[in-house]
């Protein structure tokens, strides 16, 4: 999700939830995204994975960025649109982990923490690594006549 500003536009992302994360903040943000089967059309994948994970309204028409390998792996595809919401309005999911370690107790955590706007230049610093190219990505694409 993103939006206009005077300065220039703003993205919306998300900070994971559960324990490792707590404490952590550049680099440790990320888009809200999720897997999807090889019989799922990736961007109703995506549509239905912003939705579990924030809560938010998910609002037409998409934007493809693009897709990126991630460091360890995993392949990203991402669709911008044209958004405003209010943070607060977050609604995760949740996942279970063994929580402490070795404890035998399993803790439920959701799986976005906090969701946050951001300008451009802070997104780059607060976005994993293996994201960050998505940002040129959608520049690129809100430079175009016509988005």
């Amino acid at each position: 999700m993103f939006r206009r500003r005077e300065e220039g536009p703003e993205v919306l992302l998300a900070h994971p939830g559960g324990p490792f994360w707590a404490k952590k903040d550049e680099g440790a943000w990320t888009v809200p995204k999720g897997e999807h089967e090889p019989s799922e059309d990736p961007l109703e994948a995506a549509k239905r994975e912003f939705a579990e994970e924030t809560g938010l309204p998910i609002v037409a028409p998409y934007i493809p960025l693009g897709s990126l390998k991630q460091p360890g792996g995993k392949i990203v595809t991402v669709w911008a649109f044209e958004s405003d919401c209010d943070p607060n309005a977050l609604v995760s999911n949740a996942f279970e982990i063994e929580w402490p370690p070795k404890s035998g107790r399993k803790s439920s955590f959701p799986e976005i923490d906090r969701v946050a706007w951001f300008e451009i230049a802070e997104a780059r610093k607060k976005l994993h690594t293996g994201q960050r190219a998505f940002l040129d990505m959608l520049e690129k694409s809100l430079s175009k006549p016509g988005e």
